[in-house]
């Protein structure tokens, strides 16, 4: 299988409103995926539909080959599909350790307040400790996130996704909000996932784009407008006319 991820003429309305307009895209095996686009083109309408959070007036998904097209957001995150938001969807009381605890107690349905329980627990305990160092996070488990460093609080939410095992995870502007002095650490950290997991990146953030990315995909008005290597599309004069010249910051 080289496919990961793909839809087959995705398209979704609102009433006369063409959100995403007969979209047909492939993420391959181990990619390093951009979507791009300026304001109103649809990309997170489009990430809704990957992830099942809407349902498309027309066309198909495929997760690894299986039509998902129907199946809920839960069912796609448990065949392998993970996603970040662009808003910071942590639990204000919670730690590190209990966040991303809760999302590895869940894979594996052991319930959702492991933390609260003494001893049987080692297995969860020692995954929470190894996704906590990949992701900068070590020393700061026992830190109420509220106390975390704006750019801390994104990794976490990238540790979360990353402790469901995803095959294909979809990061939706992961840098929005993030001070460009802790923009490098995420950066670094986004670049050193495992190449068994396939990443499709949704960014304004051109440096991240250009840094990460090995193929970018470019919607305008819902539709797949441009796509190839990061030179042929930053070099493309309609992409540059449409999005990257006239909207540098999306």
């Amino acid at each position: 299988m080289t496919v990961s991820l793909e839809t087959r003429g995705l398209t979704k309305r609102f009433g006369g409103i063409v959100a995403t307009d007969n979209v047909s895209f492939r993420l391959e095996v181990g990619a390093r995926h951009a979507l791009i686009g300026p304001n109103g083109a649809g990309k997170t309408t489009f990430i809704n539909l990957l992830t099942g959070v809407l349902p498309p007036t027309a066309g198909q998904v495929f997760l690894e080959g299986t039509d998902v097209t129907r199946m809920t957001p839960e069912r796609r995150v448990l065949r392998g599909l993970a996603r970040t938001f662009q808003i910071n969807q942590l639990f204000a009381s919670m730690t590190p350790a209990e966040t991303i605890g809760a999302a590895v107690s869940e894979r594996l349905r052991r319930g959702s307040t492991w933390w609260r329980s003494l001893g049987g627990q080692r297995e969860i305990e020692a995954e929470v400790e190894t996704i906590a160092a990949r992701f900068g996070l070590a020393d700061a488990l026992g830190t109420n996130v509220t106390r975390l460093a704006y750019g801390k609080q994104r990794l976490l939410e990238i540790a979360v996704a990353f402790a469901c095992r995803p095959r294909v995870l979809l990061l939706d502007e992961p840098a929005a909000g993030v001070p460009e002095a802790e923009r490098r650490e995420l950066l670094d950290t986004v670049a050193a996932l495992p190449r068994d997991v396939s990443v499709l990146l949704i960014e304004h953030d051109m440096d991240l784009v250009f840094s990460f990315a090995e193929r970018i995909s470019v919607l305008v008005n819902g539709a797949l407008f441009a796509e190839g290597s990061v030179e042929e599309v930053s070099n493309d004069p309609r992409v540059r006319a449409v999005y990257l010249g006239e909207d540098e910051h999306g």
